[in-house]
């Protein structure tokens, strides 16, 4: 297969591509500040009693459920969207609804309580946008890069959701801080001081940062690459239908889907019970060293994150395996299921901040390998609706692995609840790695790309 730039590939690609993704890393970053300040909100102001554990729970499943289950099944509609209309008026348009959205959970939370189901249903519209958003961003910059620098892309876009881990809930404890650090100063405007704290300012950074990617984004040229000569458009439905037809054809391709479906089912409980275990499950830790609930929560989330920066350095500095690049995807995985495991039975935060940063370690690498693999097999103008029946294969499982921590862990030790996970994660990607279907999903004869003829 040769490495030359797809035809698509304007002159200035990389730099267009670097621009692109320095704002969506801004975006990124500041709905991780967000994020975090969201989850402070709910265990400190909202649930703030060790007898409110299931409400608790039931809100952190609720409003991630709301998100992931929009975002995963709106997926294919989102990808035949994509390869139908212009990329680059895709995000811009997703850029704005960010912001307005994010405006909108900002004036709910400046309530003296906020309707759980308003948060849901903002929750549920944001996980819309981000799918819609998504789909034209990572069918976009395929027709910016040439392929020989696509692992190296591929590993700078894993850095950013690390970084935005790294940086978002060290910027969010600032900003919660100030309206408690001025009544005790007694400096600073009387509303500001007033304020119960300053999750709002964390809103209002995240719709200034959608602004930013929206000014941005005006002043690129992402190509949309146009259909194959006799490809026609049918319709949108037929659309939609392409991409499971495209990947029930290739059976190595969906064995390593299936796969990545058994990791999320596993591992998108993460947002759910970490807060929990570190609430309940670390308290005696970090009470007996006077630490508070915002301190650990932060030193887990930035600790993930570090591993993550580390490990999307080393993946874009190496580029990755060149060929068995599904090895990159199961030996990462079966280390991040064991570091799981032993983040749920952890009972200091040093701990379970150390066995998170073996997870963030190993998640660029898998998903950069993954990321890799589709690319050399699906071309530009197919890869919206590819990549997203991709996604929603693989990630059909992360609404009942979220679902599923809320009710357990309102029964159950959240700890164990990661135990058992873990444990299931690290086996099932080891059975894997005997799998020979696995190891042809590198096949030449699998690739759609002009140069290798597909299979029929």
């Amino acid at each position: 297969m040769t490495t030359s730039p797809s035809p698509l590939s304007p002159p200035d690609g990389w730099r267009t591509f670097l621009w692109l993704w320095g704002s969506q890393a801004l975006s990124v970053i500041g709905s991780a500040v967000a994020g975090f300040a969201f989850n402070i909100y709910l265990t400190q102001t909202r649930f703030p009693l060790a007898e409110q554990k299931p409400q608790l729970a039931a809100a952190l499943s609720l409003t991630a459920l709301a998100w992931t289950l929009v975002a995963t099944f709106s997926a294919p509609l989102a990808g035949a969207w994509t390869d139908r209309h212009d990329r680059r008026r895709i995000m811009l348009v997703c850029d704005v609804a960010g912001a307005v959205l994010t405006l909108g959970t900002l004036g709910l939370l400046l309530s003296p309580a906020a309707p759980l189901w308003a948060l849901v249903i903002l929750a549920a519209l944001m996980g819309l946008v981000s799918t819609f958003h998504g789909s034209a961003f990572d069918a976009s910059y395929t027709s910016l890069v040439p392929r020989e620098r696509l692992p190296r892309a591929n590993g700078l876009m894993q850095t950013v959701w690390s970084l935005a881990g790294l940086v978002g809930p060290a910027a969010a404890a600032l900003l919660i801080g100030v309206p408690a650090l001025l009544r005790s100063q007694g400096t600073g405007p009387e509303w500001l001081a007033g304020l119960r704290d300053g999750v709002p300012f964390a809103y209002a950074v995240d719709t200034v940062t959608f602004l930013a990617a929206v000014l941005v984004l005006l002043r690129l040229k992402v190509p949309s690459p146009a259909r194959r000569a006799g490809g026609g458009r049918g319709s949108l439905l037929a659309d939609m239908r392409f991409g499971w037809v495209f990947i029930g054809q290739r059976r190595p391709l969906l064995a390593l889907l299936l796969t990545f479906a058994v990791a999320n089912l596993c591992t998108s409980n993460l947002g759910v019970l970490e807060p929990l275990i570190a609430k309940f499950g670390l308290a005696g830790d970090w009470s007996a060293r006077g630490g508070t609930l915002q301190g650990a929560l932060a030193t887990l989330a930035v600790t993930q994150s570090v591993g993550g920066v580390l490990g999307g350095v080393l993946i874009s500095a190496w580029g990755g395996l060149k060929r068995q690049r599904v090895l990159g995807v199961l030996v990462p995985m079966v280390v991040s299921g064991l570091a799981f495991a032993a983040f749920g039975a952890s009972v200091s935060v040093a701990a379970a901040a150390a066995a998170l940063l073996v997870m963030g370690l190993t998640l660029p690498a898998m998903n950069a390998h993954s990321q890799s693999i589709w690319q050399s097999q699906v071309p530009p103008e197919m890869q919206g609706r590819v990549f997203s029946v991709r996604r929603l294969i693989a990630q059909f499982t992360s609404p009942a692995s979220t679902a599923l921590a809320g009710v357990l862990a309102a029964r159950y030790a959240p700890g164990s609840v990661a135990v058992v996970a873990g444990l299931i994660l690290a086996a099932a990607a080891a059975g894997q790695l005997l799998n020979p279907a696995l190891r042809r999903v590198e096949d030449p004869a699998l690739s759609a790309h002009p140069e290798v003829p597909a299979s029929t």
